[in-house]
């Protein structure tokens, strides 16, 4: 038969964390020699809601080398082939005013929550949105994940996402609860769709596959897995969306 050509009109495109890898862990090598060997058919890339620098930890520092398109940030940060394609800024956007009320109104909720544990970090600023952590993003392994459980029990972030929603209505935000410790803050648009506006205008793919865990109403990767730019596979790990593509690519 020889070797099947790379199909240049269908992407791959994967959520990072609970996807690729485990919550905020490293990619396995057999994870990596899989995606290397799906690079034969499709072409490949990954939408994390972190930042470049949380993505290179988690899938190597030669990621944006690897990865034919690496989109951090949701996509406020894109990289195609190695280079910078473009970069948004949230405070451009926001304006400082709305800004600062908006991050003192959550020093001030944060200060009232009761937690077994608080670390540092509450408040992380990114290029294109605003991470909230009610523990802190300085928690090690064992404190997020008991956050984690006190949060499934007391929905801490999910209660502090309404009551933001109701103080900022009308400003045009956005929010989303991900990953273990922390909710997202965005302009309204700014999710993880915005990688597919920055697609379209790149390369017209006749098929987008999205692979993604947070795939419910109000997980970061509700809105690209329900848009009908995209083809959307719903995984619990990274085991499921390598049986997937093995299903999909080489059966």
């Amino acid at each position: 038969m020889g070797d099947i050509a790379v199909d240049h009109n269908t992407l791959c495109l994967f959520d990072v964390d609970g996807t690729l890898t485990a919550a905020r862990q490293p990619i396995t090598a057999e994870m990596a020699t899989f995606i290397e060997k799906l690079k034969t058919r499709v072409r490949v890339g990954v939408v994390g809601g972190s930042d470049l620098g949380k993505i290179k930890e988690q899938l190597g520092n030669d990621v944006i080398q690897k990865m034919y398109y690496v989109f951090a940030e949701n996509g406020l940060v894109a990289y195609k082939e190695g280079q910078l394609l473009s970069i948004q800024s949230i405070q451009a956007h926001m304006g400082e005013e709305l800004l600062h009320q908006f991050i003192d109104f959550c020093l001030n909720y944060l200060s009232k929550i009761k937690l077994p544990k608080k670390r540092g970090t509450f408040i992380e600023f990114r290029n294109g949105m605003l991470n909230v952590s009610p523990i802190g993003r300085s928690c090690t392994i064992e404190e997020r994940n008991e956050f984690y459980e006190l949060d499934q029990r007391e929905k801490i972030r999910e209660t502090f996402v309404s009551v933001l929603k109701e103080q900022f209505k009308g400003k045009g935000l956005s929010f989303s609860i991900g990953g273990q410790i922390s909710f997202d803050v965005f302009p309204d648009g700014w999710d993880k769709r915005y990688s597919l506006g920055i697609l379209e205008k790149d390369n017209n793919y006749s098929t987008i596959h999205f692979f993604g865990d947070k795939t419910k109403p109000g997980g970061n990767d509700y809105e690209i897995y329900c848009d009908p730019r995209t083809v959307g596979h719903e995984v619990t790990c990274p085991e499921e969306t390598q049986k997937l593509c093995q299903q999909l690519f080489f059966s």
